[in-house]
């Protein structure tokens, strides 16, 4: 299933099943899990561990070294989960010391030209679209959704279940089950019919749309939004995880639409 003039080294553990096209070179160091397609003009370098069943399209470049000046040429990994999709000339490149892997989850899309760089952890079932550009150390949770030549700065954070608008330039963090929009990035209501097909229930999303109008509806700073949650709603799974995610924000969450000044 390896073509003869792809470059493969013997010392690359490829499961059965594994189509390498040609023209694509795998380094020594590297792990692909079974019915892998690997196509053509594909560069897969040491470090790389690809999951069973992924697309790898071509001239996309797995584990090359980061693109950070402190990289000292530790032995790190970039980690590609099951069935995942990774489209034409997508770079995705291995860790730092810092963490020590990059990786991108199961049953992700990530869409041709985008960028995920060292040191971040890409959740399960995300779709990253076209040209998008991912700074280091940057986390992205399960089922986010972003839409193409946006890009998120080193170290920021984005909830899961999130849907975020083509272009978008984040330097806030995202919390989870919203969705964000406009020019500056800021939030746009939650992502209520990513929540319905992905089986949240009516009462779900309504408790959910009022956490959220009480942080950004209800003309209070964060700081009393959270207290005021955390004393007049009752505890459940989403909401504290809410909470968590605000209260361990260091930069800040992105702000309401018309906010003019830091609300925290």
């Amino acid at each position: 299933m390896i073509h003869q003039l792809a470059a493969v080294d013997k010392r690359a553990k490829i499961s059965k099943n594994v189509i390498v096209e040609p023209f694509t070179t795998i380094a020594g160091d590297v792990e692909i899990g079974e019915g892998t397609w690997i196509g053509p003009n594909v560069t897969i370098m040491d470090g790389a561990r690809i999951g069973k069943d992924c697309k790898i399209f071509p001239g996309t470049v797995i584990s090359a070294i980061p693109q950070d000046l402190k990289f000292d040429g530790e032995d790190t990994q970039t980690i590609i989960g099951d069935s995942t999709t990774l489209r034409e000339c997508v770079t995705v490149n291995r860790g730092t010391k810092a963490l020590g892997f990059t990786r991108v989850g199961s049953n992700c899309l990530i869409m041709a030209t985008s960028h995920i760089a060292h040191d971040c952890i890409i959740g399960d079932n995300v779709i990253i679209a076209n040209g998008c550009g991912i700074a280091g150390h940057v986390e992205i949770g399960d089922f986010t959704v972003m839409g193409g030549l946006s890009a998120v700065q080193q170290f920021g954070k984005i909830g899961k279940h999130t849907m975020i608008s083509g272009g978008s330039l984040i330097r806030k963090d995202i919390p989870p089950y919203v969705k964000v929009a406009r020019d500056p990035i800021s939030y746009a209501g939650i992502n209520s019919v990513g929540l319905r097909r992905r089986g949240f229930s009516n009462e779900k999303i309504f408790e959910i749309q009022k956490i959220y109008r009480a942080i950004f509806q209800m003309k209070m700073n964060v700081s009393q939004a959270l207290a005021f949650i955390e004393k007049e709603m009752l505890p459940t799974a989403e909401r504290d995880e809410i909470l968590q995610f605000i209260q361990n924000s260091p930069r800040g969450i992105v702000k309401g639409y018309g906010t003019t000044k830091d609300s925290n």
